[in-house]
């Protein structure tokens, strides 16, 4: 057994259960692994957009958790510019007028709601996007609206929402007049109001509006607090000093008044209108005073509905009587508000929070939903398509047993997805996923034996054959006495019995039945009382926070080696076990959360490898504690240890998960990124690598993936997680490594026959196009490094090497270079390295090379490739500096495919064949070309072009039966062996003929 091999058998040895270990590595190290992502692309909830009047056709968005995105053709195709920061929360976005180079991007999402995520503070770019700089306001978490002086992109304001969990003194509207440099709080009323709207009088910009609005969000799930400090206010020289405006307003004590937006009619600028949420006076206000009285002109509560999520309204800016509003729907009035006609929307509610409208071309605008964004150039009479934008939230992510593997999540405010892992036509597009009948905030679990029955939300059954979904619930209307829900509860299988799917509630539940029958396994497992959390601070004595038993379980791990083990935690804090199957249950909550209501557990998971142990992702977003939290228990409970080194301030844990092969390796996921342990938590390292910043909402292992789902930016793989498995300290410190290779799928990589999707088309990325071999060198190598795949009798199949230079480039090519695949590149530089064999021999010696209609964008292979390399073991050799590695590598059939080995067998050995005499055919008419050359008399001239010429010709007429027999996994035909002799024949004769 080779060093790595027995590297690979210890680690994944199970070890005593009390060891302990440490375990770290530089994240450089494994800079080269790769994430994919895989889509949807069905947008997710945006609420930051601007357009740049001087530049038509440009604008910048930014979703809530999915960064910061730039347009440049109106919407068709959107790129990411933000990738790179460390966040990805946007609430707010704002261009310079006077230099649209320079934009000011607030993070965080700048709403109360119960799955947000906050951010870190405001950031600017003075080159478009391409760059960014952090400014400050860290504290502030939120920020929903900046607005810049139009002629001065220096002076900007920004509104401030504060924490959505607790008090803190960094609210309010600040100012700054250097670009950033520097900020003053220029509106300020208390650590519990925030500010949450800004903008400017079009005409003076020493004229700002700004509103205030007191809320926060309970620790518990749809809990809200309000109160008095909500209101708009006025300021006429510059942010120096302020006064309310609130007149004709409702009140907070006599109203219930909670948020209002406001805008300022461009062309009219004392013409101000509100929309304003209360428990009663609420809807749209106008003022024609510059804001010093109010008047309600619009009582319909359809045309501001859910103040507290959208609160948007924008005035044409060139007819003060032409006004829209954001809500569910978008409404549009022609009147100065009086009445109001559908604009935009969808049954079911497409949810909109922005409207922006070009000042220079009002037919041109964006709106921003909960589904993306889309852009129209013509008033509203056509738009464009939230279906390009990646920027799904998921809750969960969960995988099937079908080949290809699918991806299923729920999605906020769209409902649920099943994707698959990898396309049959180059990459991952809209002909790969499809709803599966789950709710938007659900847990999906396909059934194991089964991959196409879906279980999901609260509760479905769906299956792919009809279509159809049915309501499978323990307790299908609700309320219901004695059972609770919140919008995302556990939904599995059982590890060790597929027949067995588990559901929460406030209690846990069984079927083996499909959800026929229930069985109820547990008591109420949640708090029946509790103290209100330091962070409730002055809302604790409020009706809204008066203690009831209002908890769910929020986590359900069944153990994988006892099928009576089940863990469970609560969203109120509590940690439960039962190890005879629900007879009975013990509270093993972590101590550091028994009196800590609240501490929500967000995911248990148990172990793979002993019985009594479990790891648990705690988040106490929801008690104003951005730290992270993942606890590991060894003895069922009894005693648990807080596993976060490494894991940085601000790093809320949603989600730990154990590697089932690897002892000790585990992942967790946190509002920012993915995270690795090599050493069973007791240190962390990243892996985030090319991901960008978003909440990793759950992450799962299947096979060799890791699978996220993340809550802004779609469905990311990472394929091929074994040299994770493999990794030692003793063996990173080797002069060259060769790890052994996951097996690999012989698989077509696009099967389209007709012509490709275009190359704007959105679409996920495929994995590798064939094995994936990882090795490591230690330093750079002084002489080339050589990879090589031999077959089970020696044979070497296919060779590479670092020095190799590039495979041309097909002359005369009559496409854009941008549908080619880059030439693989055998790195001999330090560090872990990927390189991918395509299954395939080496190429013929064809007279010609294309690249086919079955093309992907930048990713299309130069055909004819060699034949298809047989299913079965192979020999992987890596030979560095005289040394040689060596690691077997299984290549096994697409299980779609139905043909046996001897018809596999038959399809290789008549290609090489034919490629043989393809070689043949070549050099002869090589040979008759250079002696046609050479030739003075015409006779020996004129025979030796046509020699030249028939040879030529047999090569093209071999190069079309290769294509033939290669072009599917299946046996030649009796055709096409009939042809292979005649043409065999054929060139036996003209190779004769001299």
């Amino acid at each position: 057994m080779s060093l790595v091999r027995s590297i690979v058998a210890l680690a994944i040895l199970a070890l005593p259960a009390a060891t302990s270990w440490s375990e770290s590595y530089d994240p450089a190290l494994l800079a080269e692994m790769h994430w994919r992502m895989i889509g949807p692309h069905r947008g997710g909830r945006t609420k930051a957009a601007a357009g740049v009047p001087d530049r038509p056709g440009l604008f910048y968005v930014g979703a809530v958790n999915g960064g910061v995105w730039k347009t440049d053709d109106y919407g068709r195709t959107w790129a990411p510019v933000f990738d790179d920061q460390p966040t990805g929360s946007i609430g707010a976005i704002a261009v310079a007028a006077s230099n649209p180079d320079v934009i000011y991007v607030g993070s965080g999402e700048g709403l109360q709601r119960p799955d947000l995520s906050t951010g870190d503070g405001i950031y600017k770019s003075t080159d478009g996007g391409k760059t960014w700089r952090h400014l400050g306001l860290r504290e502030g978490r939120q920020i929903p609206q900046i607005a810049v002086d139009p002629r001065d992109p220096d002076r900007l304001f920004v509104a401030v929402l504060g924490s959505p969990y607790g008090p803190g003194p960094e609210r309010g509207i600040f100012r700054s007049t250097d670009g950033g440099q520097t900020f003053q709080k220029v509106l300020y009323r208390d650590e519990d109001t925030g500010a949450v709207d800004v903008v400017l009088d079009p005409g003076d910009a020493r004229t700002v509006y700004a509103v205030l609005w007191e809320s926060r969000q309970a620790p518990w799930e749809n809990g809200v607090f309000t109160g008095p400090g909500s209101g708009v206010y006025k300021s006429t020289d510059g942010g120096g000093t302020w006064r309310p405006l609130m007149r004709g307003l409702p009140t907070f004590a006599a109203d219930g008044l909670g948020r209002i937006g406001i805008t300022v009619a461009p062309s009219q600028p004392r013409r101000l209108f509100a929309t304003v949420e209360a428990k009663s006076k609420g809807g749209l206000y106008r003022s024609d005073d510059a804001g010093e009285s109010w008047t309600l002109v619009n009582a319909d509560p359809r045309v501001t509905e859910r103040g507290s999520d959208f609160a948007e309204v924008k005035v044409h800016p060139k007819d003060p009587d032409t006004v829209f509003t954001a809500s569910v729907v978008t409404w549009k009035s022609t009147d100065g508000g009086k009445t109001f006609t559908a604009f935009r929307g969808a049954p079911g509610g497409d949810d909109y929070h922005r409207i922006w409208i070009d000042p220079l071309r009002p037919d041109v605008m964006l709106i921003a939903s909960d589904q993306g964004v889309i852009i129209t150039v013509n008033g509203g009479r056509s738009w464009g398509s939230w279906y390009n934008q990646p920027t799904a939230q998921l809750y969960h992510v969960s995988t099937d047993n079908a080949f290809p593997y699918r991806v299923c999540g729920g999605q906020q405010e769209s409902g649920s997805v099943c994707i698959r892992s990898r396309g049959d036509d180059g990459e991952i597009t809209f002909r790969e996923w499809h709803p599966v009948g789950a709710e938007e905030y659900g847990y999906i679990a396909p059934d194991p034996l089964d991959p196409d029955v879906v279980y999901g939300g609260k509760l479905s059954r769906y299956d792919r054959r009809t279509g159809q979904t049915q309501t499978i619930a323990p307790r299908p209307v609700r309320p219901a006495e004695g059972y609770r829900v919140v919008r995302t509860e556990p939904v599995l299988f059982s590890p060790t019995d597929p027949h067995t799917l588990y559901f929460a509630s406030n209690v846990l539940w069984k079927t083996t039945d499909g959800g026929r029958t229930w069985t109820s396994l547990s008591p109420d497992l949640t708090r029946k009382t509790w103290t209100a959390p330091p962070n409730v601070g002055k809302y604790s004595d409020t009706e809204a926070a008066k203690p009831t038993q209002r908890g769910v379980i929020y986590t359900v791990a069944p153990s994988p080696l006892d099928e009576s083990r089940i863990w469970v935690g609560t969203d109120d804090g509590l940690v439960h076990v039962t190890t005879d199957g629900g007879k009975t249950w013990t509270e093993v909550t972590p101590p550091a959360l028994r009196d800590r209501p609240w501490s929500k557990v967000s995911l248990l998971e148990a172990s793979h490898f002993d019985a009594g142990t479990a790891y648990a992702a705690v988040n106490t977003f929801r008690l104003d504690d951005l730290r992270p939290h993942i606890y590991r228990t060894r003895d069922l409970g009894r005693t648990w240890a807080e596993i976060v080194s490494g894991l940085p301030e601000g790093g809320i844990v949603n989600a730990v998960r154990e590697d089932p092969v690897r002892r000790g390796l585990l992942f967790a996921g946190t509002e920012q990124a993915v995270w690795a342990s090599f050493d069973d938590g007791e240190s962390w390292l990243s892996l985030r690598l090319n991901m960008p910043a978003t909440s990793i909402r759950d992450l799962v292992v299947k096979d060799d993936d890791l699978v996220v789902g993340t809550h802004g930016r779609s469905f990311w793989i990472l394929d091929d997680i074994t040299p994770l498995r493999q990794l030692t300290p003793a063996l990173a410190g080797q002069e060259a490594v060769l790890f052994r290779p996951q097996d690999a799928w012989r698989y077509r990589w696009n099967t389209n026959t007709d012509t490709p999707l275009p190359p704007d088309e959105p679409a996920g990325e495929n994995p590798p196009d064939g094995a994936i071999l990882h090795f490591f060198l230690k330093g750079a190598a002084r002489s080339a490094v050589r990879l090589e795949v031999l077959d089970a009798a020696g044979t070497v199949v296919r060779g590479y090497k670092s020095d190799d230079p590039p495979e041309p480039l097909v002359p005369d090519r009559n496409i854009p270079d941008y549908w080619i695949r880059p030439s693989p590149v055998l790195s001999a530089q330090p560090g872990l390295h990927r390189f991918v064999w395509d299954l395939h021999y080496a190429p013929p010696s064809a007279a010609e090379f294309s690249y086919p209609i079955s093309a992907t964008v930048h990713d299309t292979p130069r055909e004819p490739r060699g034949p298809w390399a047989l299913p079965g073991t192979y020999t992987v050799r890596l030979t560095v500096e005289g040394r040689t590695l060596s690691q077997p590598l299984r290549v096994r059939m697409d299980p779609r495919v139905g043909t046996p080995a001897e018809g596999l067998r038959a399809q290789l050995d008549r290609s090489l064949e034919v490629m043989r005499d393809m070689v043949r055919a070549s050099e002869a008419a090589a040979a008759a070309k250079a002696e046609h050359a050479r030739a003075a008399a015409a006779p020996a001239a004129d025979a030796l072009a046509a020699r030249e010429k028939r040879l030529t010709d047999l090569r093209t007429r071999l190069a079309a039966l290769y294509t033939i027999l290669q072009e599917a996994d299946a046996p030649p035909t009796a055709a096409a062996l009939e042809a292979a002799q005649s043409l065999r024949r054929e060139l036996t004769e003209a190779l004769a003929r001299r």
